[in-house]
């Protein structure tokens, strides 16, 4: 009899700690990702060839179950956030990974039009329509439209700007209905949506999506970037200097590991980014011996000040660079020595 309570508590405390795991807190996990070399992303027709590298920095984020927060509590490199800092208000996990693609194709577009401006090339762009970055619960589109789909015509319309597409939508009554026509996974549909008031503004219609521009860049030599599922727009002043590098004659990597991470800025700018110091850790694993990191014009608690801290507490002997612009981490690469 001992022996059957015995088994039989032990199997409901193996389905309990099995359950455990895939039971989901309102809490998301971030660890050091990883640093990987650009040459294999970034190919530019014809593009010269460096002696070291460049690299994407990433960091690993999930959705906490119980194991995995109690894991974070205890590691002084994984961070946790709750769900509302991650997710923007009414946005489901799908919309959020839409979001961070988008963010990733928006990185490379600026990164692709500074470098080539910078090496002296024209940069042009080509306008595809509307990318649906989220759909509002309760608004026509709902159930309708999905986060990810390309709206490129309305009423057989085209336009030029996501500006042109909202006066069209603006120009309607309530309970007019639109036909869109979209790309999803490489099918072309086409789907009927009446204009409804927004309960906020209720002299406003529309049928409750956030969209942004979809358009790609046209440059020539042609540049293909493979990111395939990495989201967010932090690897934009790694993907510019390695587009830069392969445009022009000299070898800015000087047979260096080059990792770092920030956004850009059509300008130039450099921007800061989330979980720089798990960056710092994933690079130093990588063998990085440079890392560039976004400066904010010496801000107090900026990107570089935490890279700092992080690289002191791992002792890493990577060097790390602050930096404000792509011109600054040009001029630091080529007065760097050369390896």
């Amino acid at each position: 009899m001992r022996k059957k309570l015995f088994i039989g508590s032990t199997i409901v405390a193996a389905i309990v700690l099995i359950g455990a795991m895939f039971y989901s807190l309102p809490f998301y996990i971030t660890k050091p990702g990883m640093a990987k070399a650009l040459k294999p992303i970034i190919t530019v027709k014809n593009g010269k060839k460096d002696k070291g590298n460049f690299m994407l920095t990433t960091v690993r984020m999930g959705q906490a179950n119980i194991y995995s927060y109690a894991e974070a509590k205890m590691s002084k490199f994984e961070e946790i956030y709750p769900e509302s800092e991650i997710l923007n208000p009414t946005e489901t996990e799908e919309e959020y990974n839409v979001r961070q693609l988008y963010l990733m194709k928006d990185a490379k577009l600026n990164a692709t039009d500074v470098a080539y401006r910078k090496a002296g090339l024209p940069v042009k762009f080509k306008y595809n329509g509307i990318y649906v970055l989220s759909v509002l619960p309760n608004m026509p589109a709902y159930g309708k439209l999905k986060a990810g789909d390309r709206i490129f015509k309305v009423d057989g319309n085209t336009f030029s700007s996501s500006n042109e597409f909202m006066d069209y939508v603006r120009t309607k009554k309530a309970g007019e209905e639109l036909t869109f026509t979209y790309l999803r996974k490489k099918q072309t549909k086409d789907v009927k949506i009446q204009v409804k008031p927004f309960k906020q503004e209720p002299k406003r219609v529309g049928i409750g999506i956030s969209l942004v521009d979809d358009k790609e860049v046209i440059v020539s030599p042609p540049v293909k970037i493979v990111t395939d599922e990495i989201g967010g727009p932090s690897a934009g002043l790694m993907f510019s200097l390695e587009i830069y590098n392969q445009l022009t004659k000299d070898d800015l990597t000087k047979g260096h590991q080059i990792a770092g991470t920030g956004t850009i800025d059509v300008d130039g700018t450099v921007g800061p980014i989330g979980g720089i110091e798990q960056k710092i850790v994933a690079a130093d694993k990588a063998g990085a011996e440079i890392f560039l990191a976004p400066n904010e014009h010496g801000a107090k608690k900026s990107n570089y000040r935490d890279a700092l801290k992080a690289a002191h507490e791992i002792g890493t002997k990577m060097k790390i660079v602050p930096v404000d612009t792509f011109d600054e981490a040009v001029t630091y690469l080529k007065k760097s020595p050369q390896k």
